[in-house]
């Protein structure tokens, strides 16, 4: 085991320790940065990422992630077509330009129509002359659509804006000049095409507003929200792999419960193979031995956590695990910052989040403390006797999503992996919270907050020092000590 600090760390969780409070050097607290990485090439500005659990993160809570400043991981608990579908949502939403906008020809019905844009989620389509011809023959917006279902069989040209009604502009223009022009016709989407009537583009005005209102949200370089995917180590999971990086996945996470393991090993060295320097987390591993291993097998970060979440029973069924905060720390003295780690479960509040992060890790996964939010997968539950309102939270090894995944025959790798060994997760009821945009807004004042007690003006300057000192700065706590600071 890699030796730790003179801080006794053995056995210690979040809960154990509070930190000196530092002379205040922010001047507001809304200027503290707490920007971190995710892994070397990727940076967020909100160090958050939503877990890759079929009750945590689908669609609409990666977008929600990015749009905040963190990143969501899109479970695989589906099959590889609707998962890279999911992706492929994403990355077309919220960018300044859209580079491929999704089209359709002339020709088609008003019910394909309507089914298309259900299914990727978008409320405009641009018509196409003909099958990928790529010229623009005009733009069906929601409200062109007809609400009767009796003209459901009719084709699309009869309702939609023809090219020679619409505003279009060309390839290259600028966001400032697309917003005069968007605004002075007062329209919502301007089409962007060559001479011939080349589609190259669609720039519209919900995007252009979602950059102005959260210019820290998590982008890539071409101004596309971030999003990143889970894979297995074992089936189909490098054609998985394949279709999610096609669709546009920012980072793949490969997950399963043990992975200091052959099967870990195998898996990445088969990936690394096919698809070479693809940014990649692995885990979960909780001990130094494990965090070294991760990194030389070529892991570009590690994720740490054995049994601490709500929704695993790993610690209860097997006895094995290490408590969060010293498994964070111990990793980190194996590593250094040679790659990040991203500490996996365990949180309670928001301040084991500033704990986990000035204790080693760079980044912290959520999944029960965002499982209860609208964009969390599920349905909300009313208790018709207390009327309070819950949503369902369980662990991916849970009876529940084992049995769910038995009955997926076209998701063979969830179904070989449920078979493999019994259930080591739960499922629970979590109240239901409303939107996660609350839950991070709070989060991102709470961990502020912590930095400017730490005497320092970003989360980076007061990670780096309580890293290299932390006996100076951290405090143990007695039973009673404990019952003073937490128990109210």
């Amino acid at each position: 085991m890699t030796p730790l600090d003179n801080v006794s760390w053995v056995g210690k969780t979040f809960d154990d320790f509070l930190f000196r409070p530092q002379k205040g050097m922010a001047g507001s607290r809304r200027d503290i940065s707490l920007a971190s990485v995710l892994t070397g090439h990727i940076s967020l500005e909100l160090p958050i990422v939503s877990s890759n659990m079929d009750s945590v993160t689908g669609a609409d809570m990666a977008r929600a992630m990015a749009m905040e400043g963190g990143i969501g991981v899109i479970h695989r608990a589906m099959t590889i077509e609707r998962q890279a579908r999911k992706v492929a949502q994403i990355k077309r939403s919220q960018s300044a330009v859209i580079n491929q906008p999704l089209c359709l020809p002339l020709g088609t019905t008003i019910q394909q129509a309507r089914n298309f844009a259900h299914n990727h989620s978008i409320t405009g389509i641009l018509i196409e002359t003909e099958p990928g011809s790529n010229i623009l023959a005009g733009l069906l917006s929601q409200r062109d659509m007809p609400w009767n279902s009796d003209y459901d069989d009719q084709p699309v040209e009869r309702f939609m804006t023809s090219f020679d009604r619409l505003v279009v502009d060309k390839p290259g223009i600028s966001i400032e000049q697309a917003s005069k022009i968007l605004f002075e016709h007062r329209i919502e989407r301007l089409p962007l095409v060559d001479a011939e009537r080349r589609i190259h583009g669609l720039i519209t005005r919900r995007d252009i507003f979602s950059l102005r209102e959260r210019p820290y949200s998590s982008k890539d370089d071409k101004g596309h929200l971030l999003v990143a995917a889970a894979i297995g180590a074992r089936g189909d999971y490098l054609d998985r792999s394949a279709a999610l990086l096609e669709a546009g996945a920012d980072c793949l996470f490969i997950d399963i419960a043990h992975g200091h393991s052959t099967v870990m090993e195998e898996a990445v060295e088969r990936f690394r193979g096919r698809f070479g320097g693809v940014p990649l987390v692995c885990g979960n591993v909780a001990t130094a031995e494990g965090a070294r291993f991760m990194r030389d097998i070529g892991a570009d970060a590690v994720k740490v956590g054995v049994g601490p979440g709500r929704g695993c029973r790993t610690r209860l069924e097997t006895a094995a695990g290490v408590p969060q905060l010293q498994a964070i720390r111990e990793t980190w003295k194996a590593l250094g910052d040679s790659i990040p780690i991203m500490a996996d479960g365990g949180i309670k509040t928001d301040k084991d989040i500033f704990l986990a992060l000035v204790c080693g890790a760079t980044t912290v996964m959520l999944g029960s403390a965002l499982s209860g939010t609208d964009e969390a997968p599920g349905r909300v539950i009313e208790d018709p006797v207390t009327h309070t309102k819950k949503k369902i939270y369980r662990g991916m090894t849970s009876p529940e999503a084992v049995l769910e995944s038995l009955y997926d025959p076209e998701n063979a790798e969830a179904t070989d992996a449920a078979l493999d060994t019994p259930p080591e997760g739960q499922e629970i009821q979590v109240p239901y919270k409303g939107s996660v945009n609350d839950i991070l807004h709070r989060v991102r004042g709470h961990l502020r907050s912590s930095v400017s007690y730490a005497g320092e003006a970003t989360l980076q300057a007061a990670r780096a020092k309580i890293l290299s000192n932390p006996e100076k700065y951290l405090v143990p706590l007695s039973e009673s000590s404990r019952r003073e600071s937490y128990e109210r």
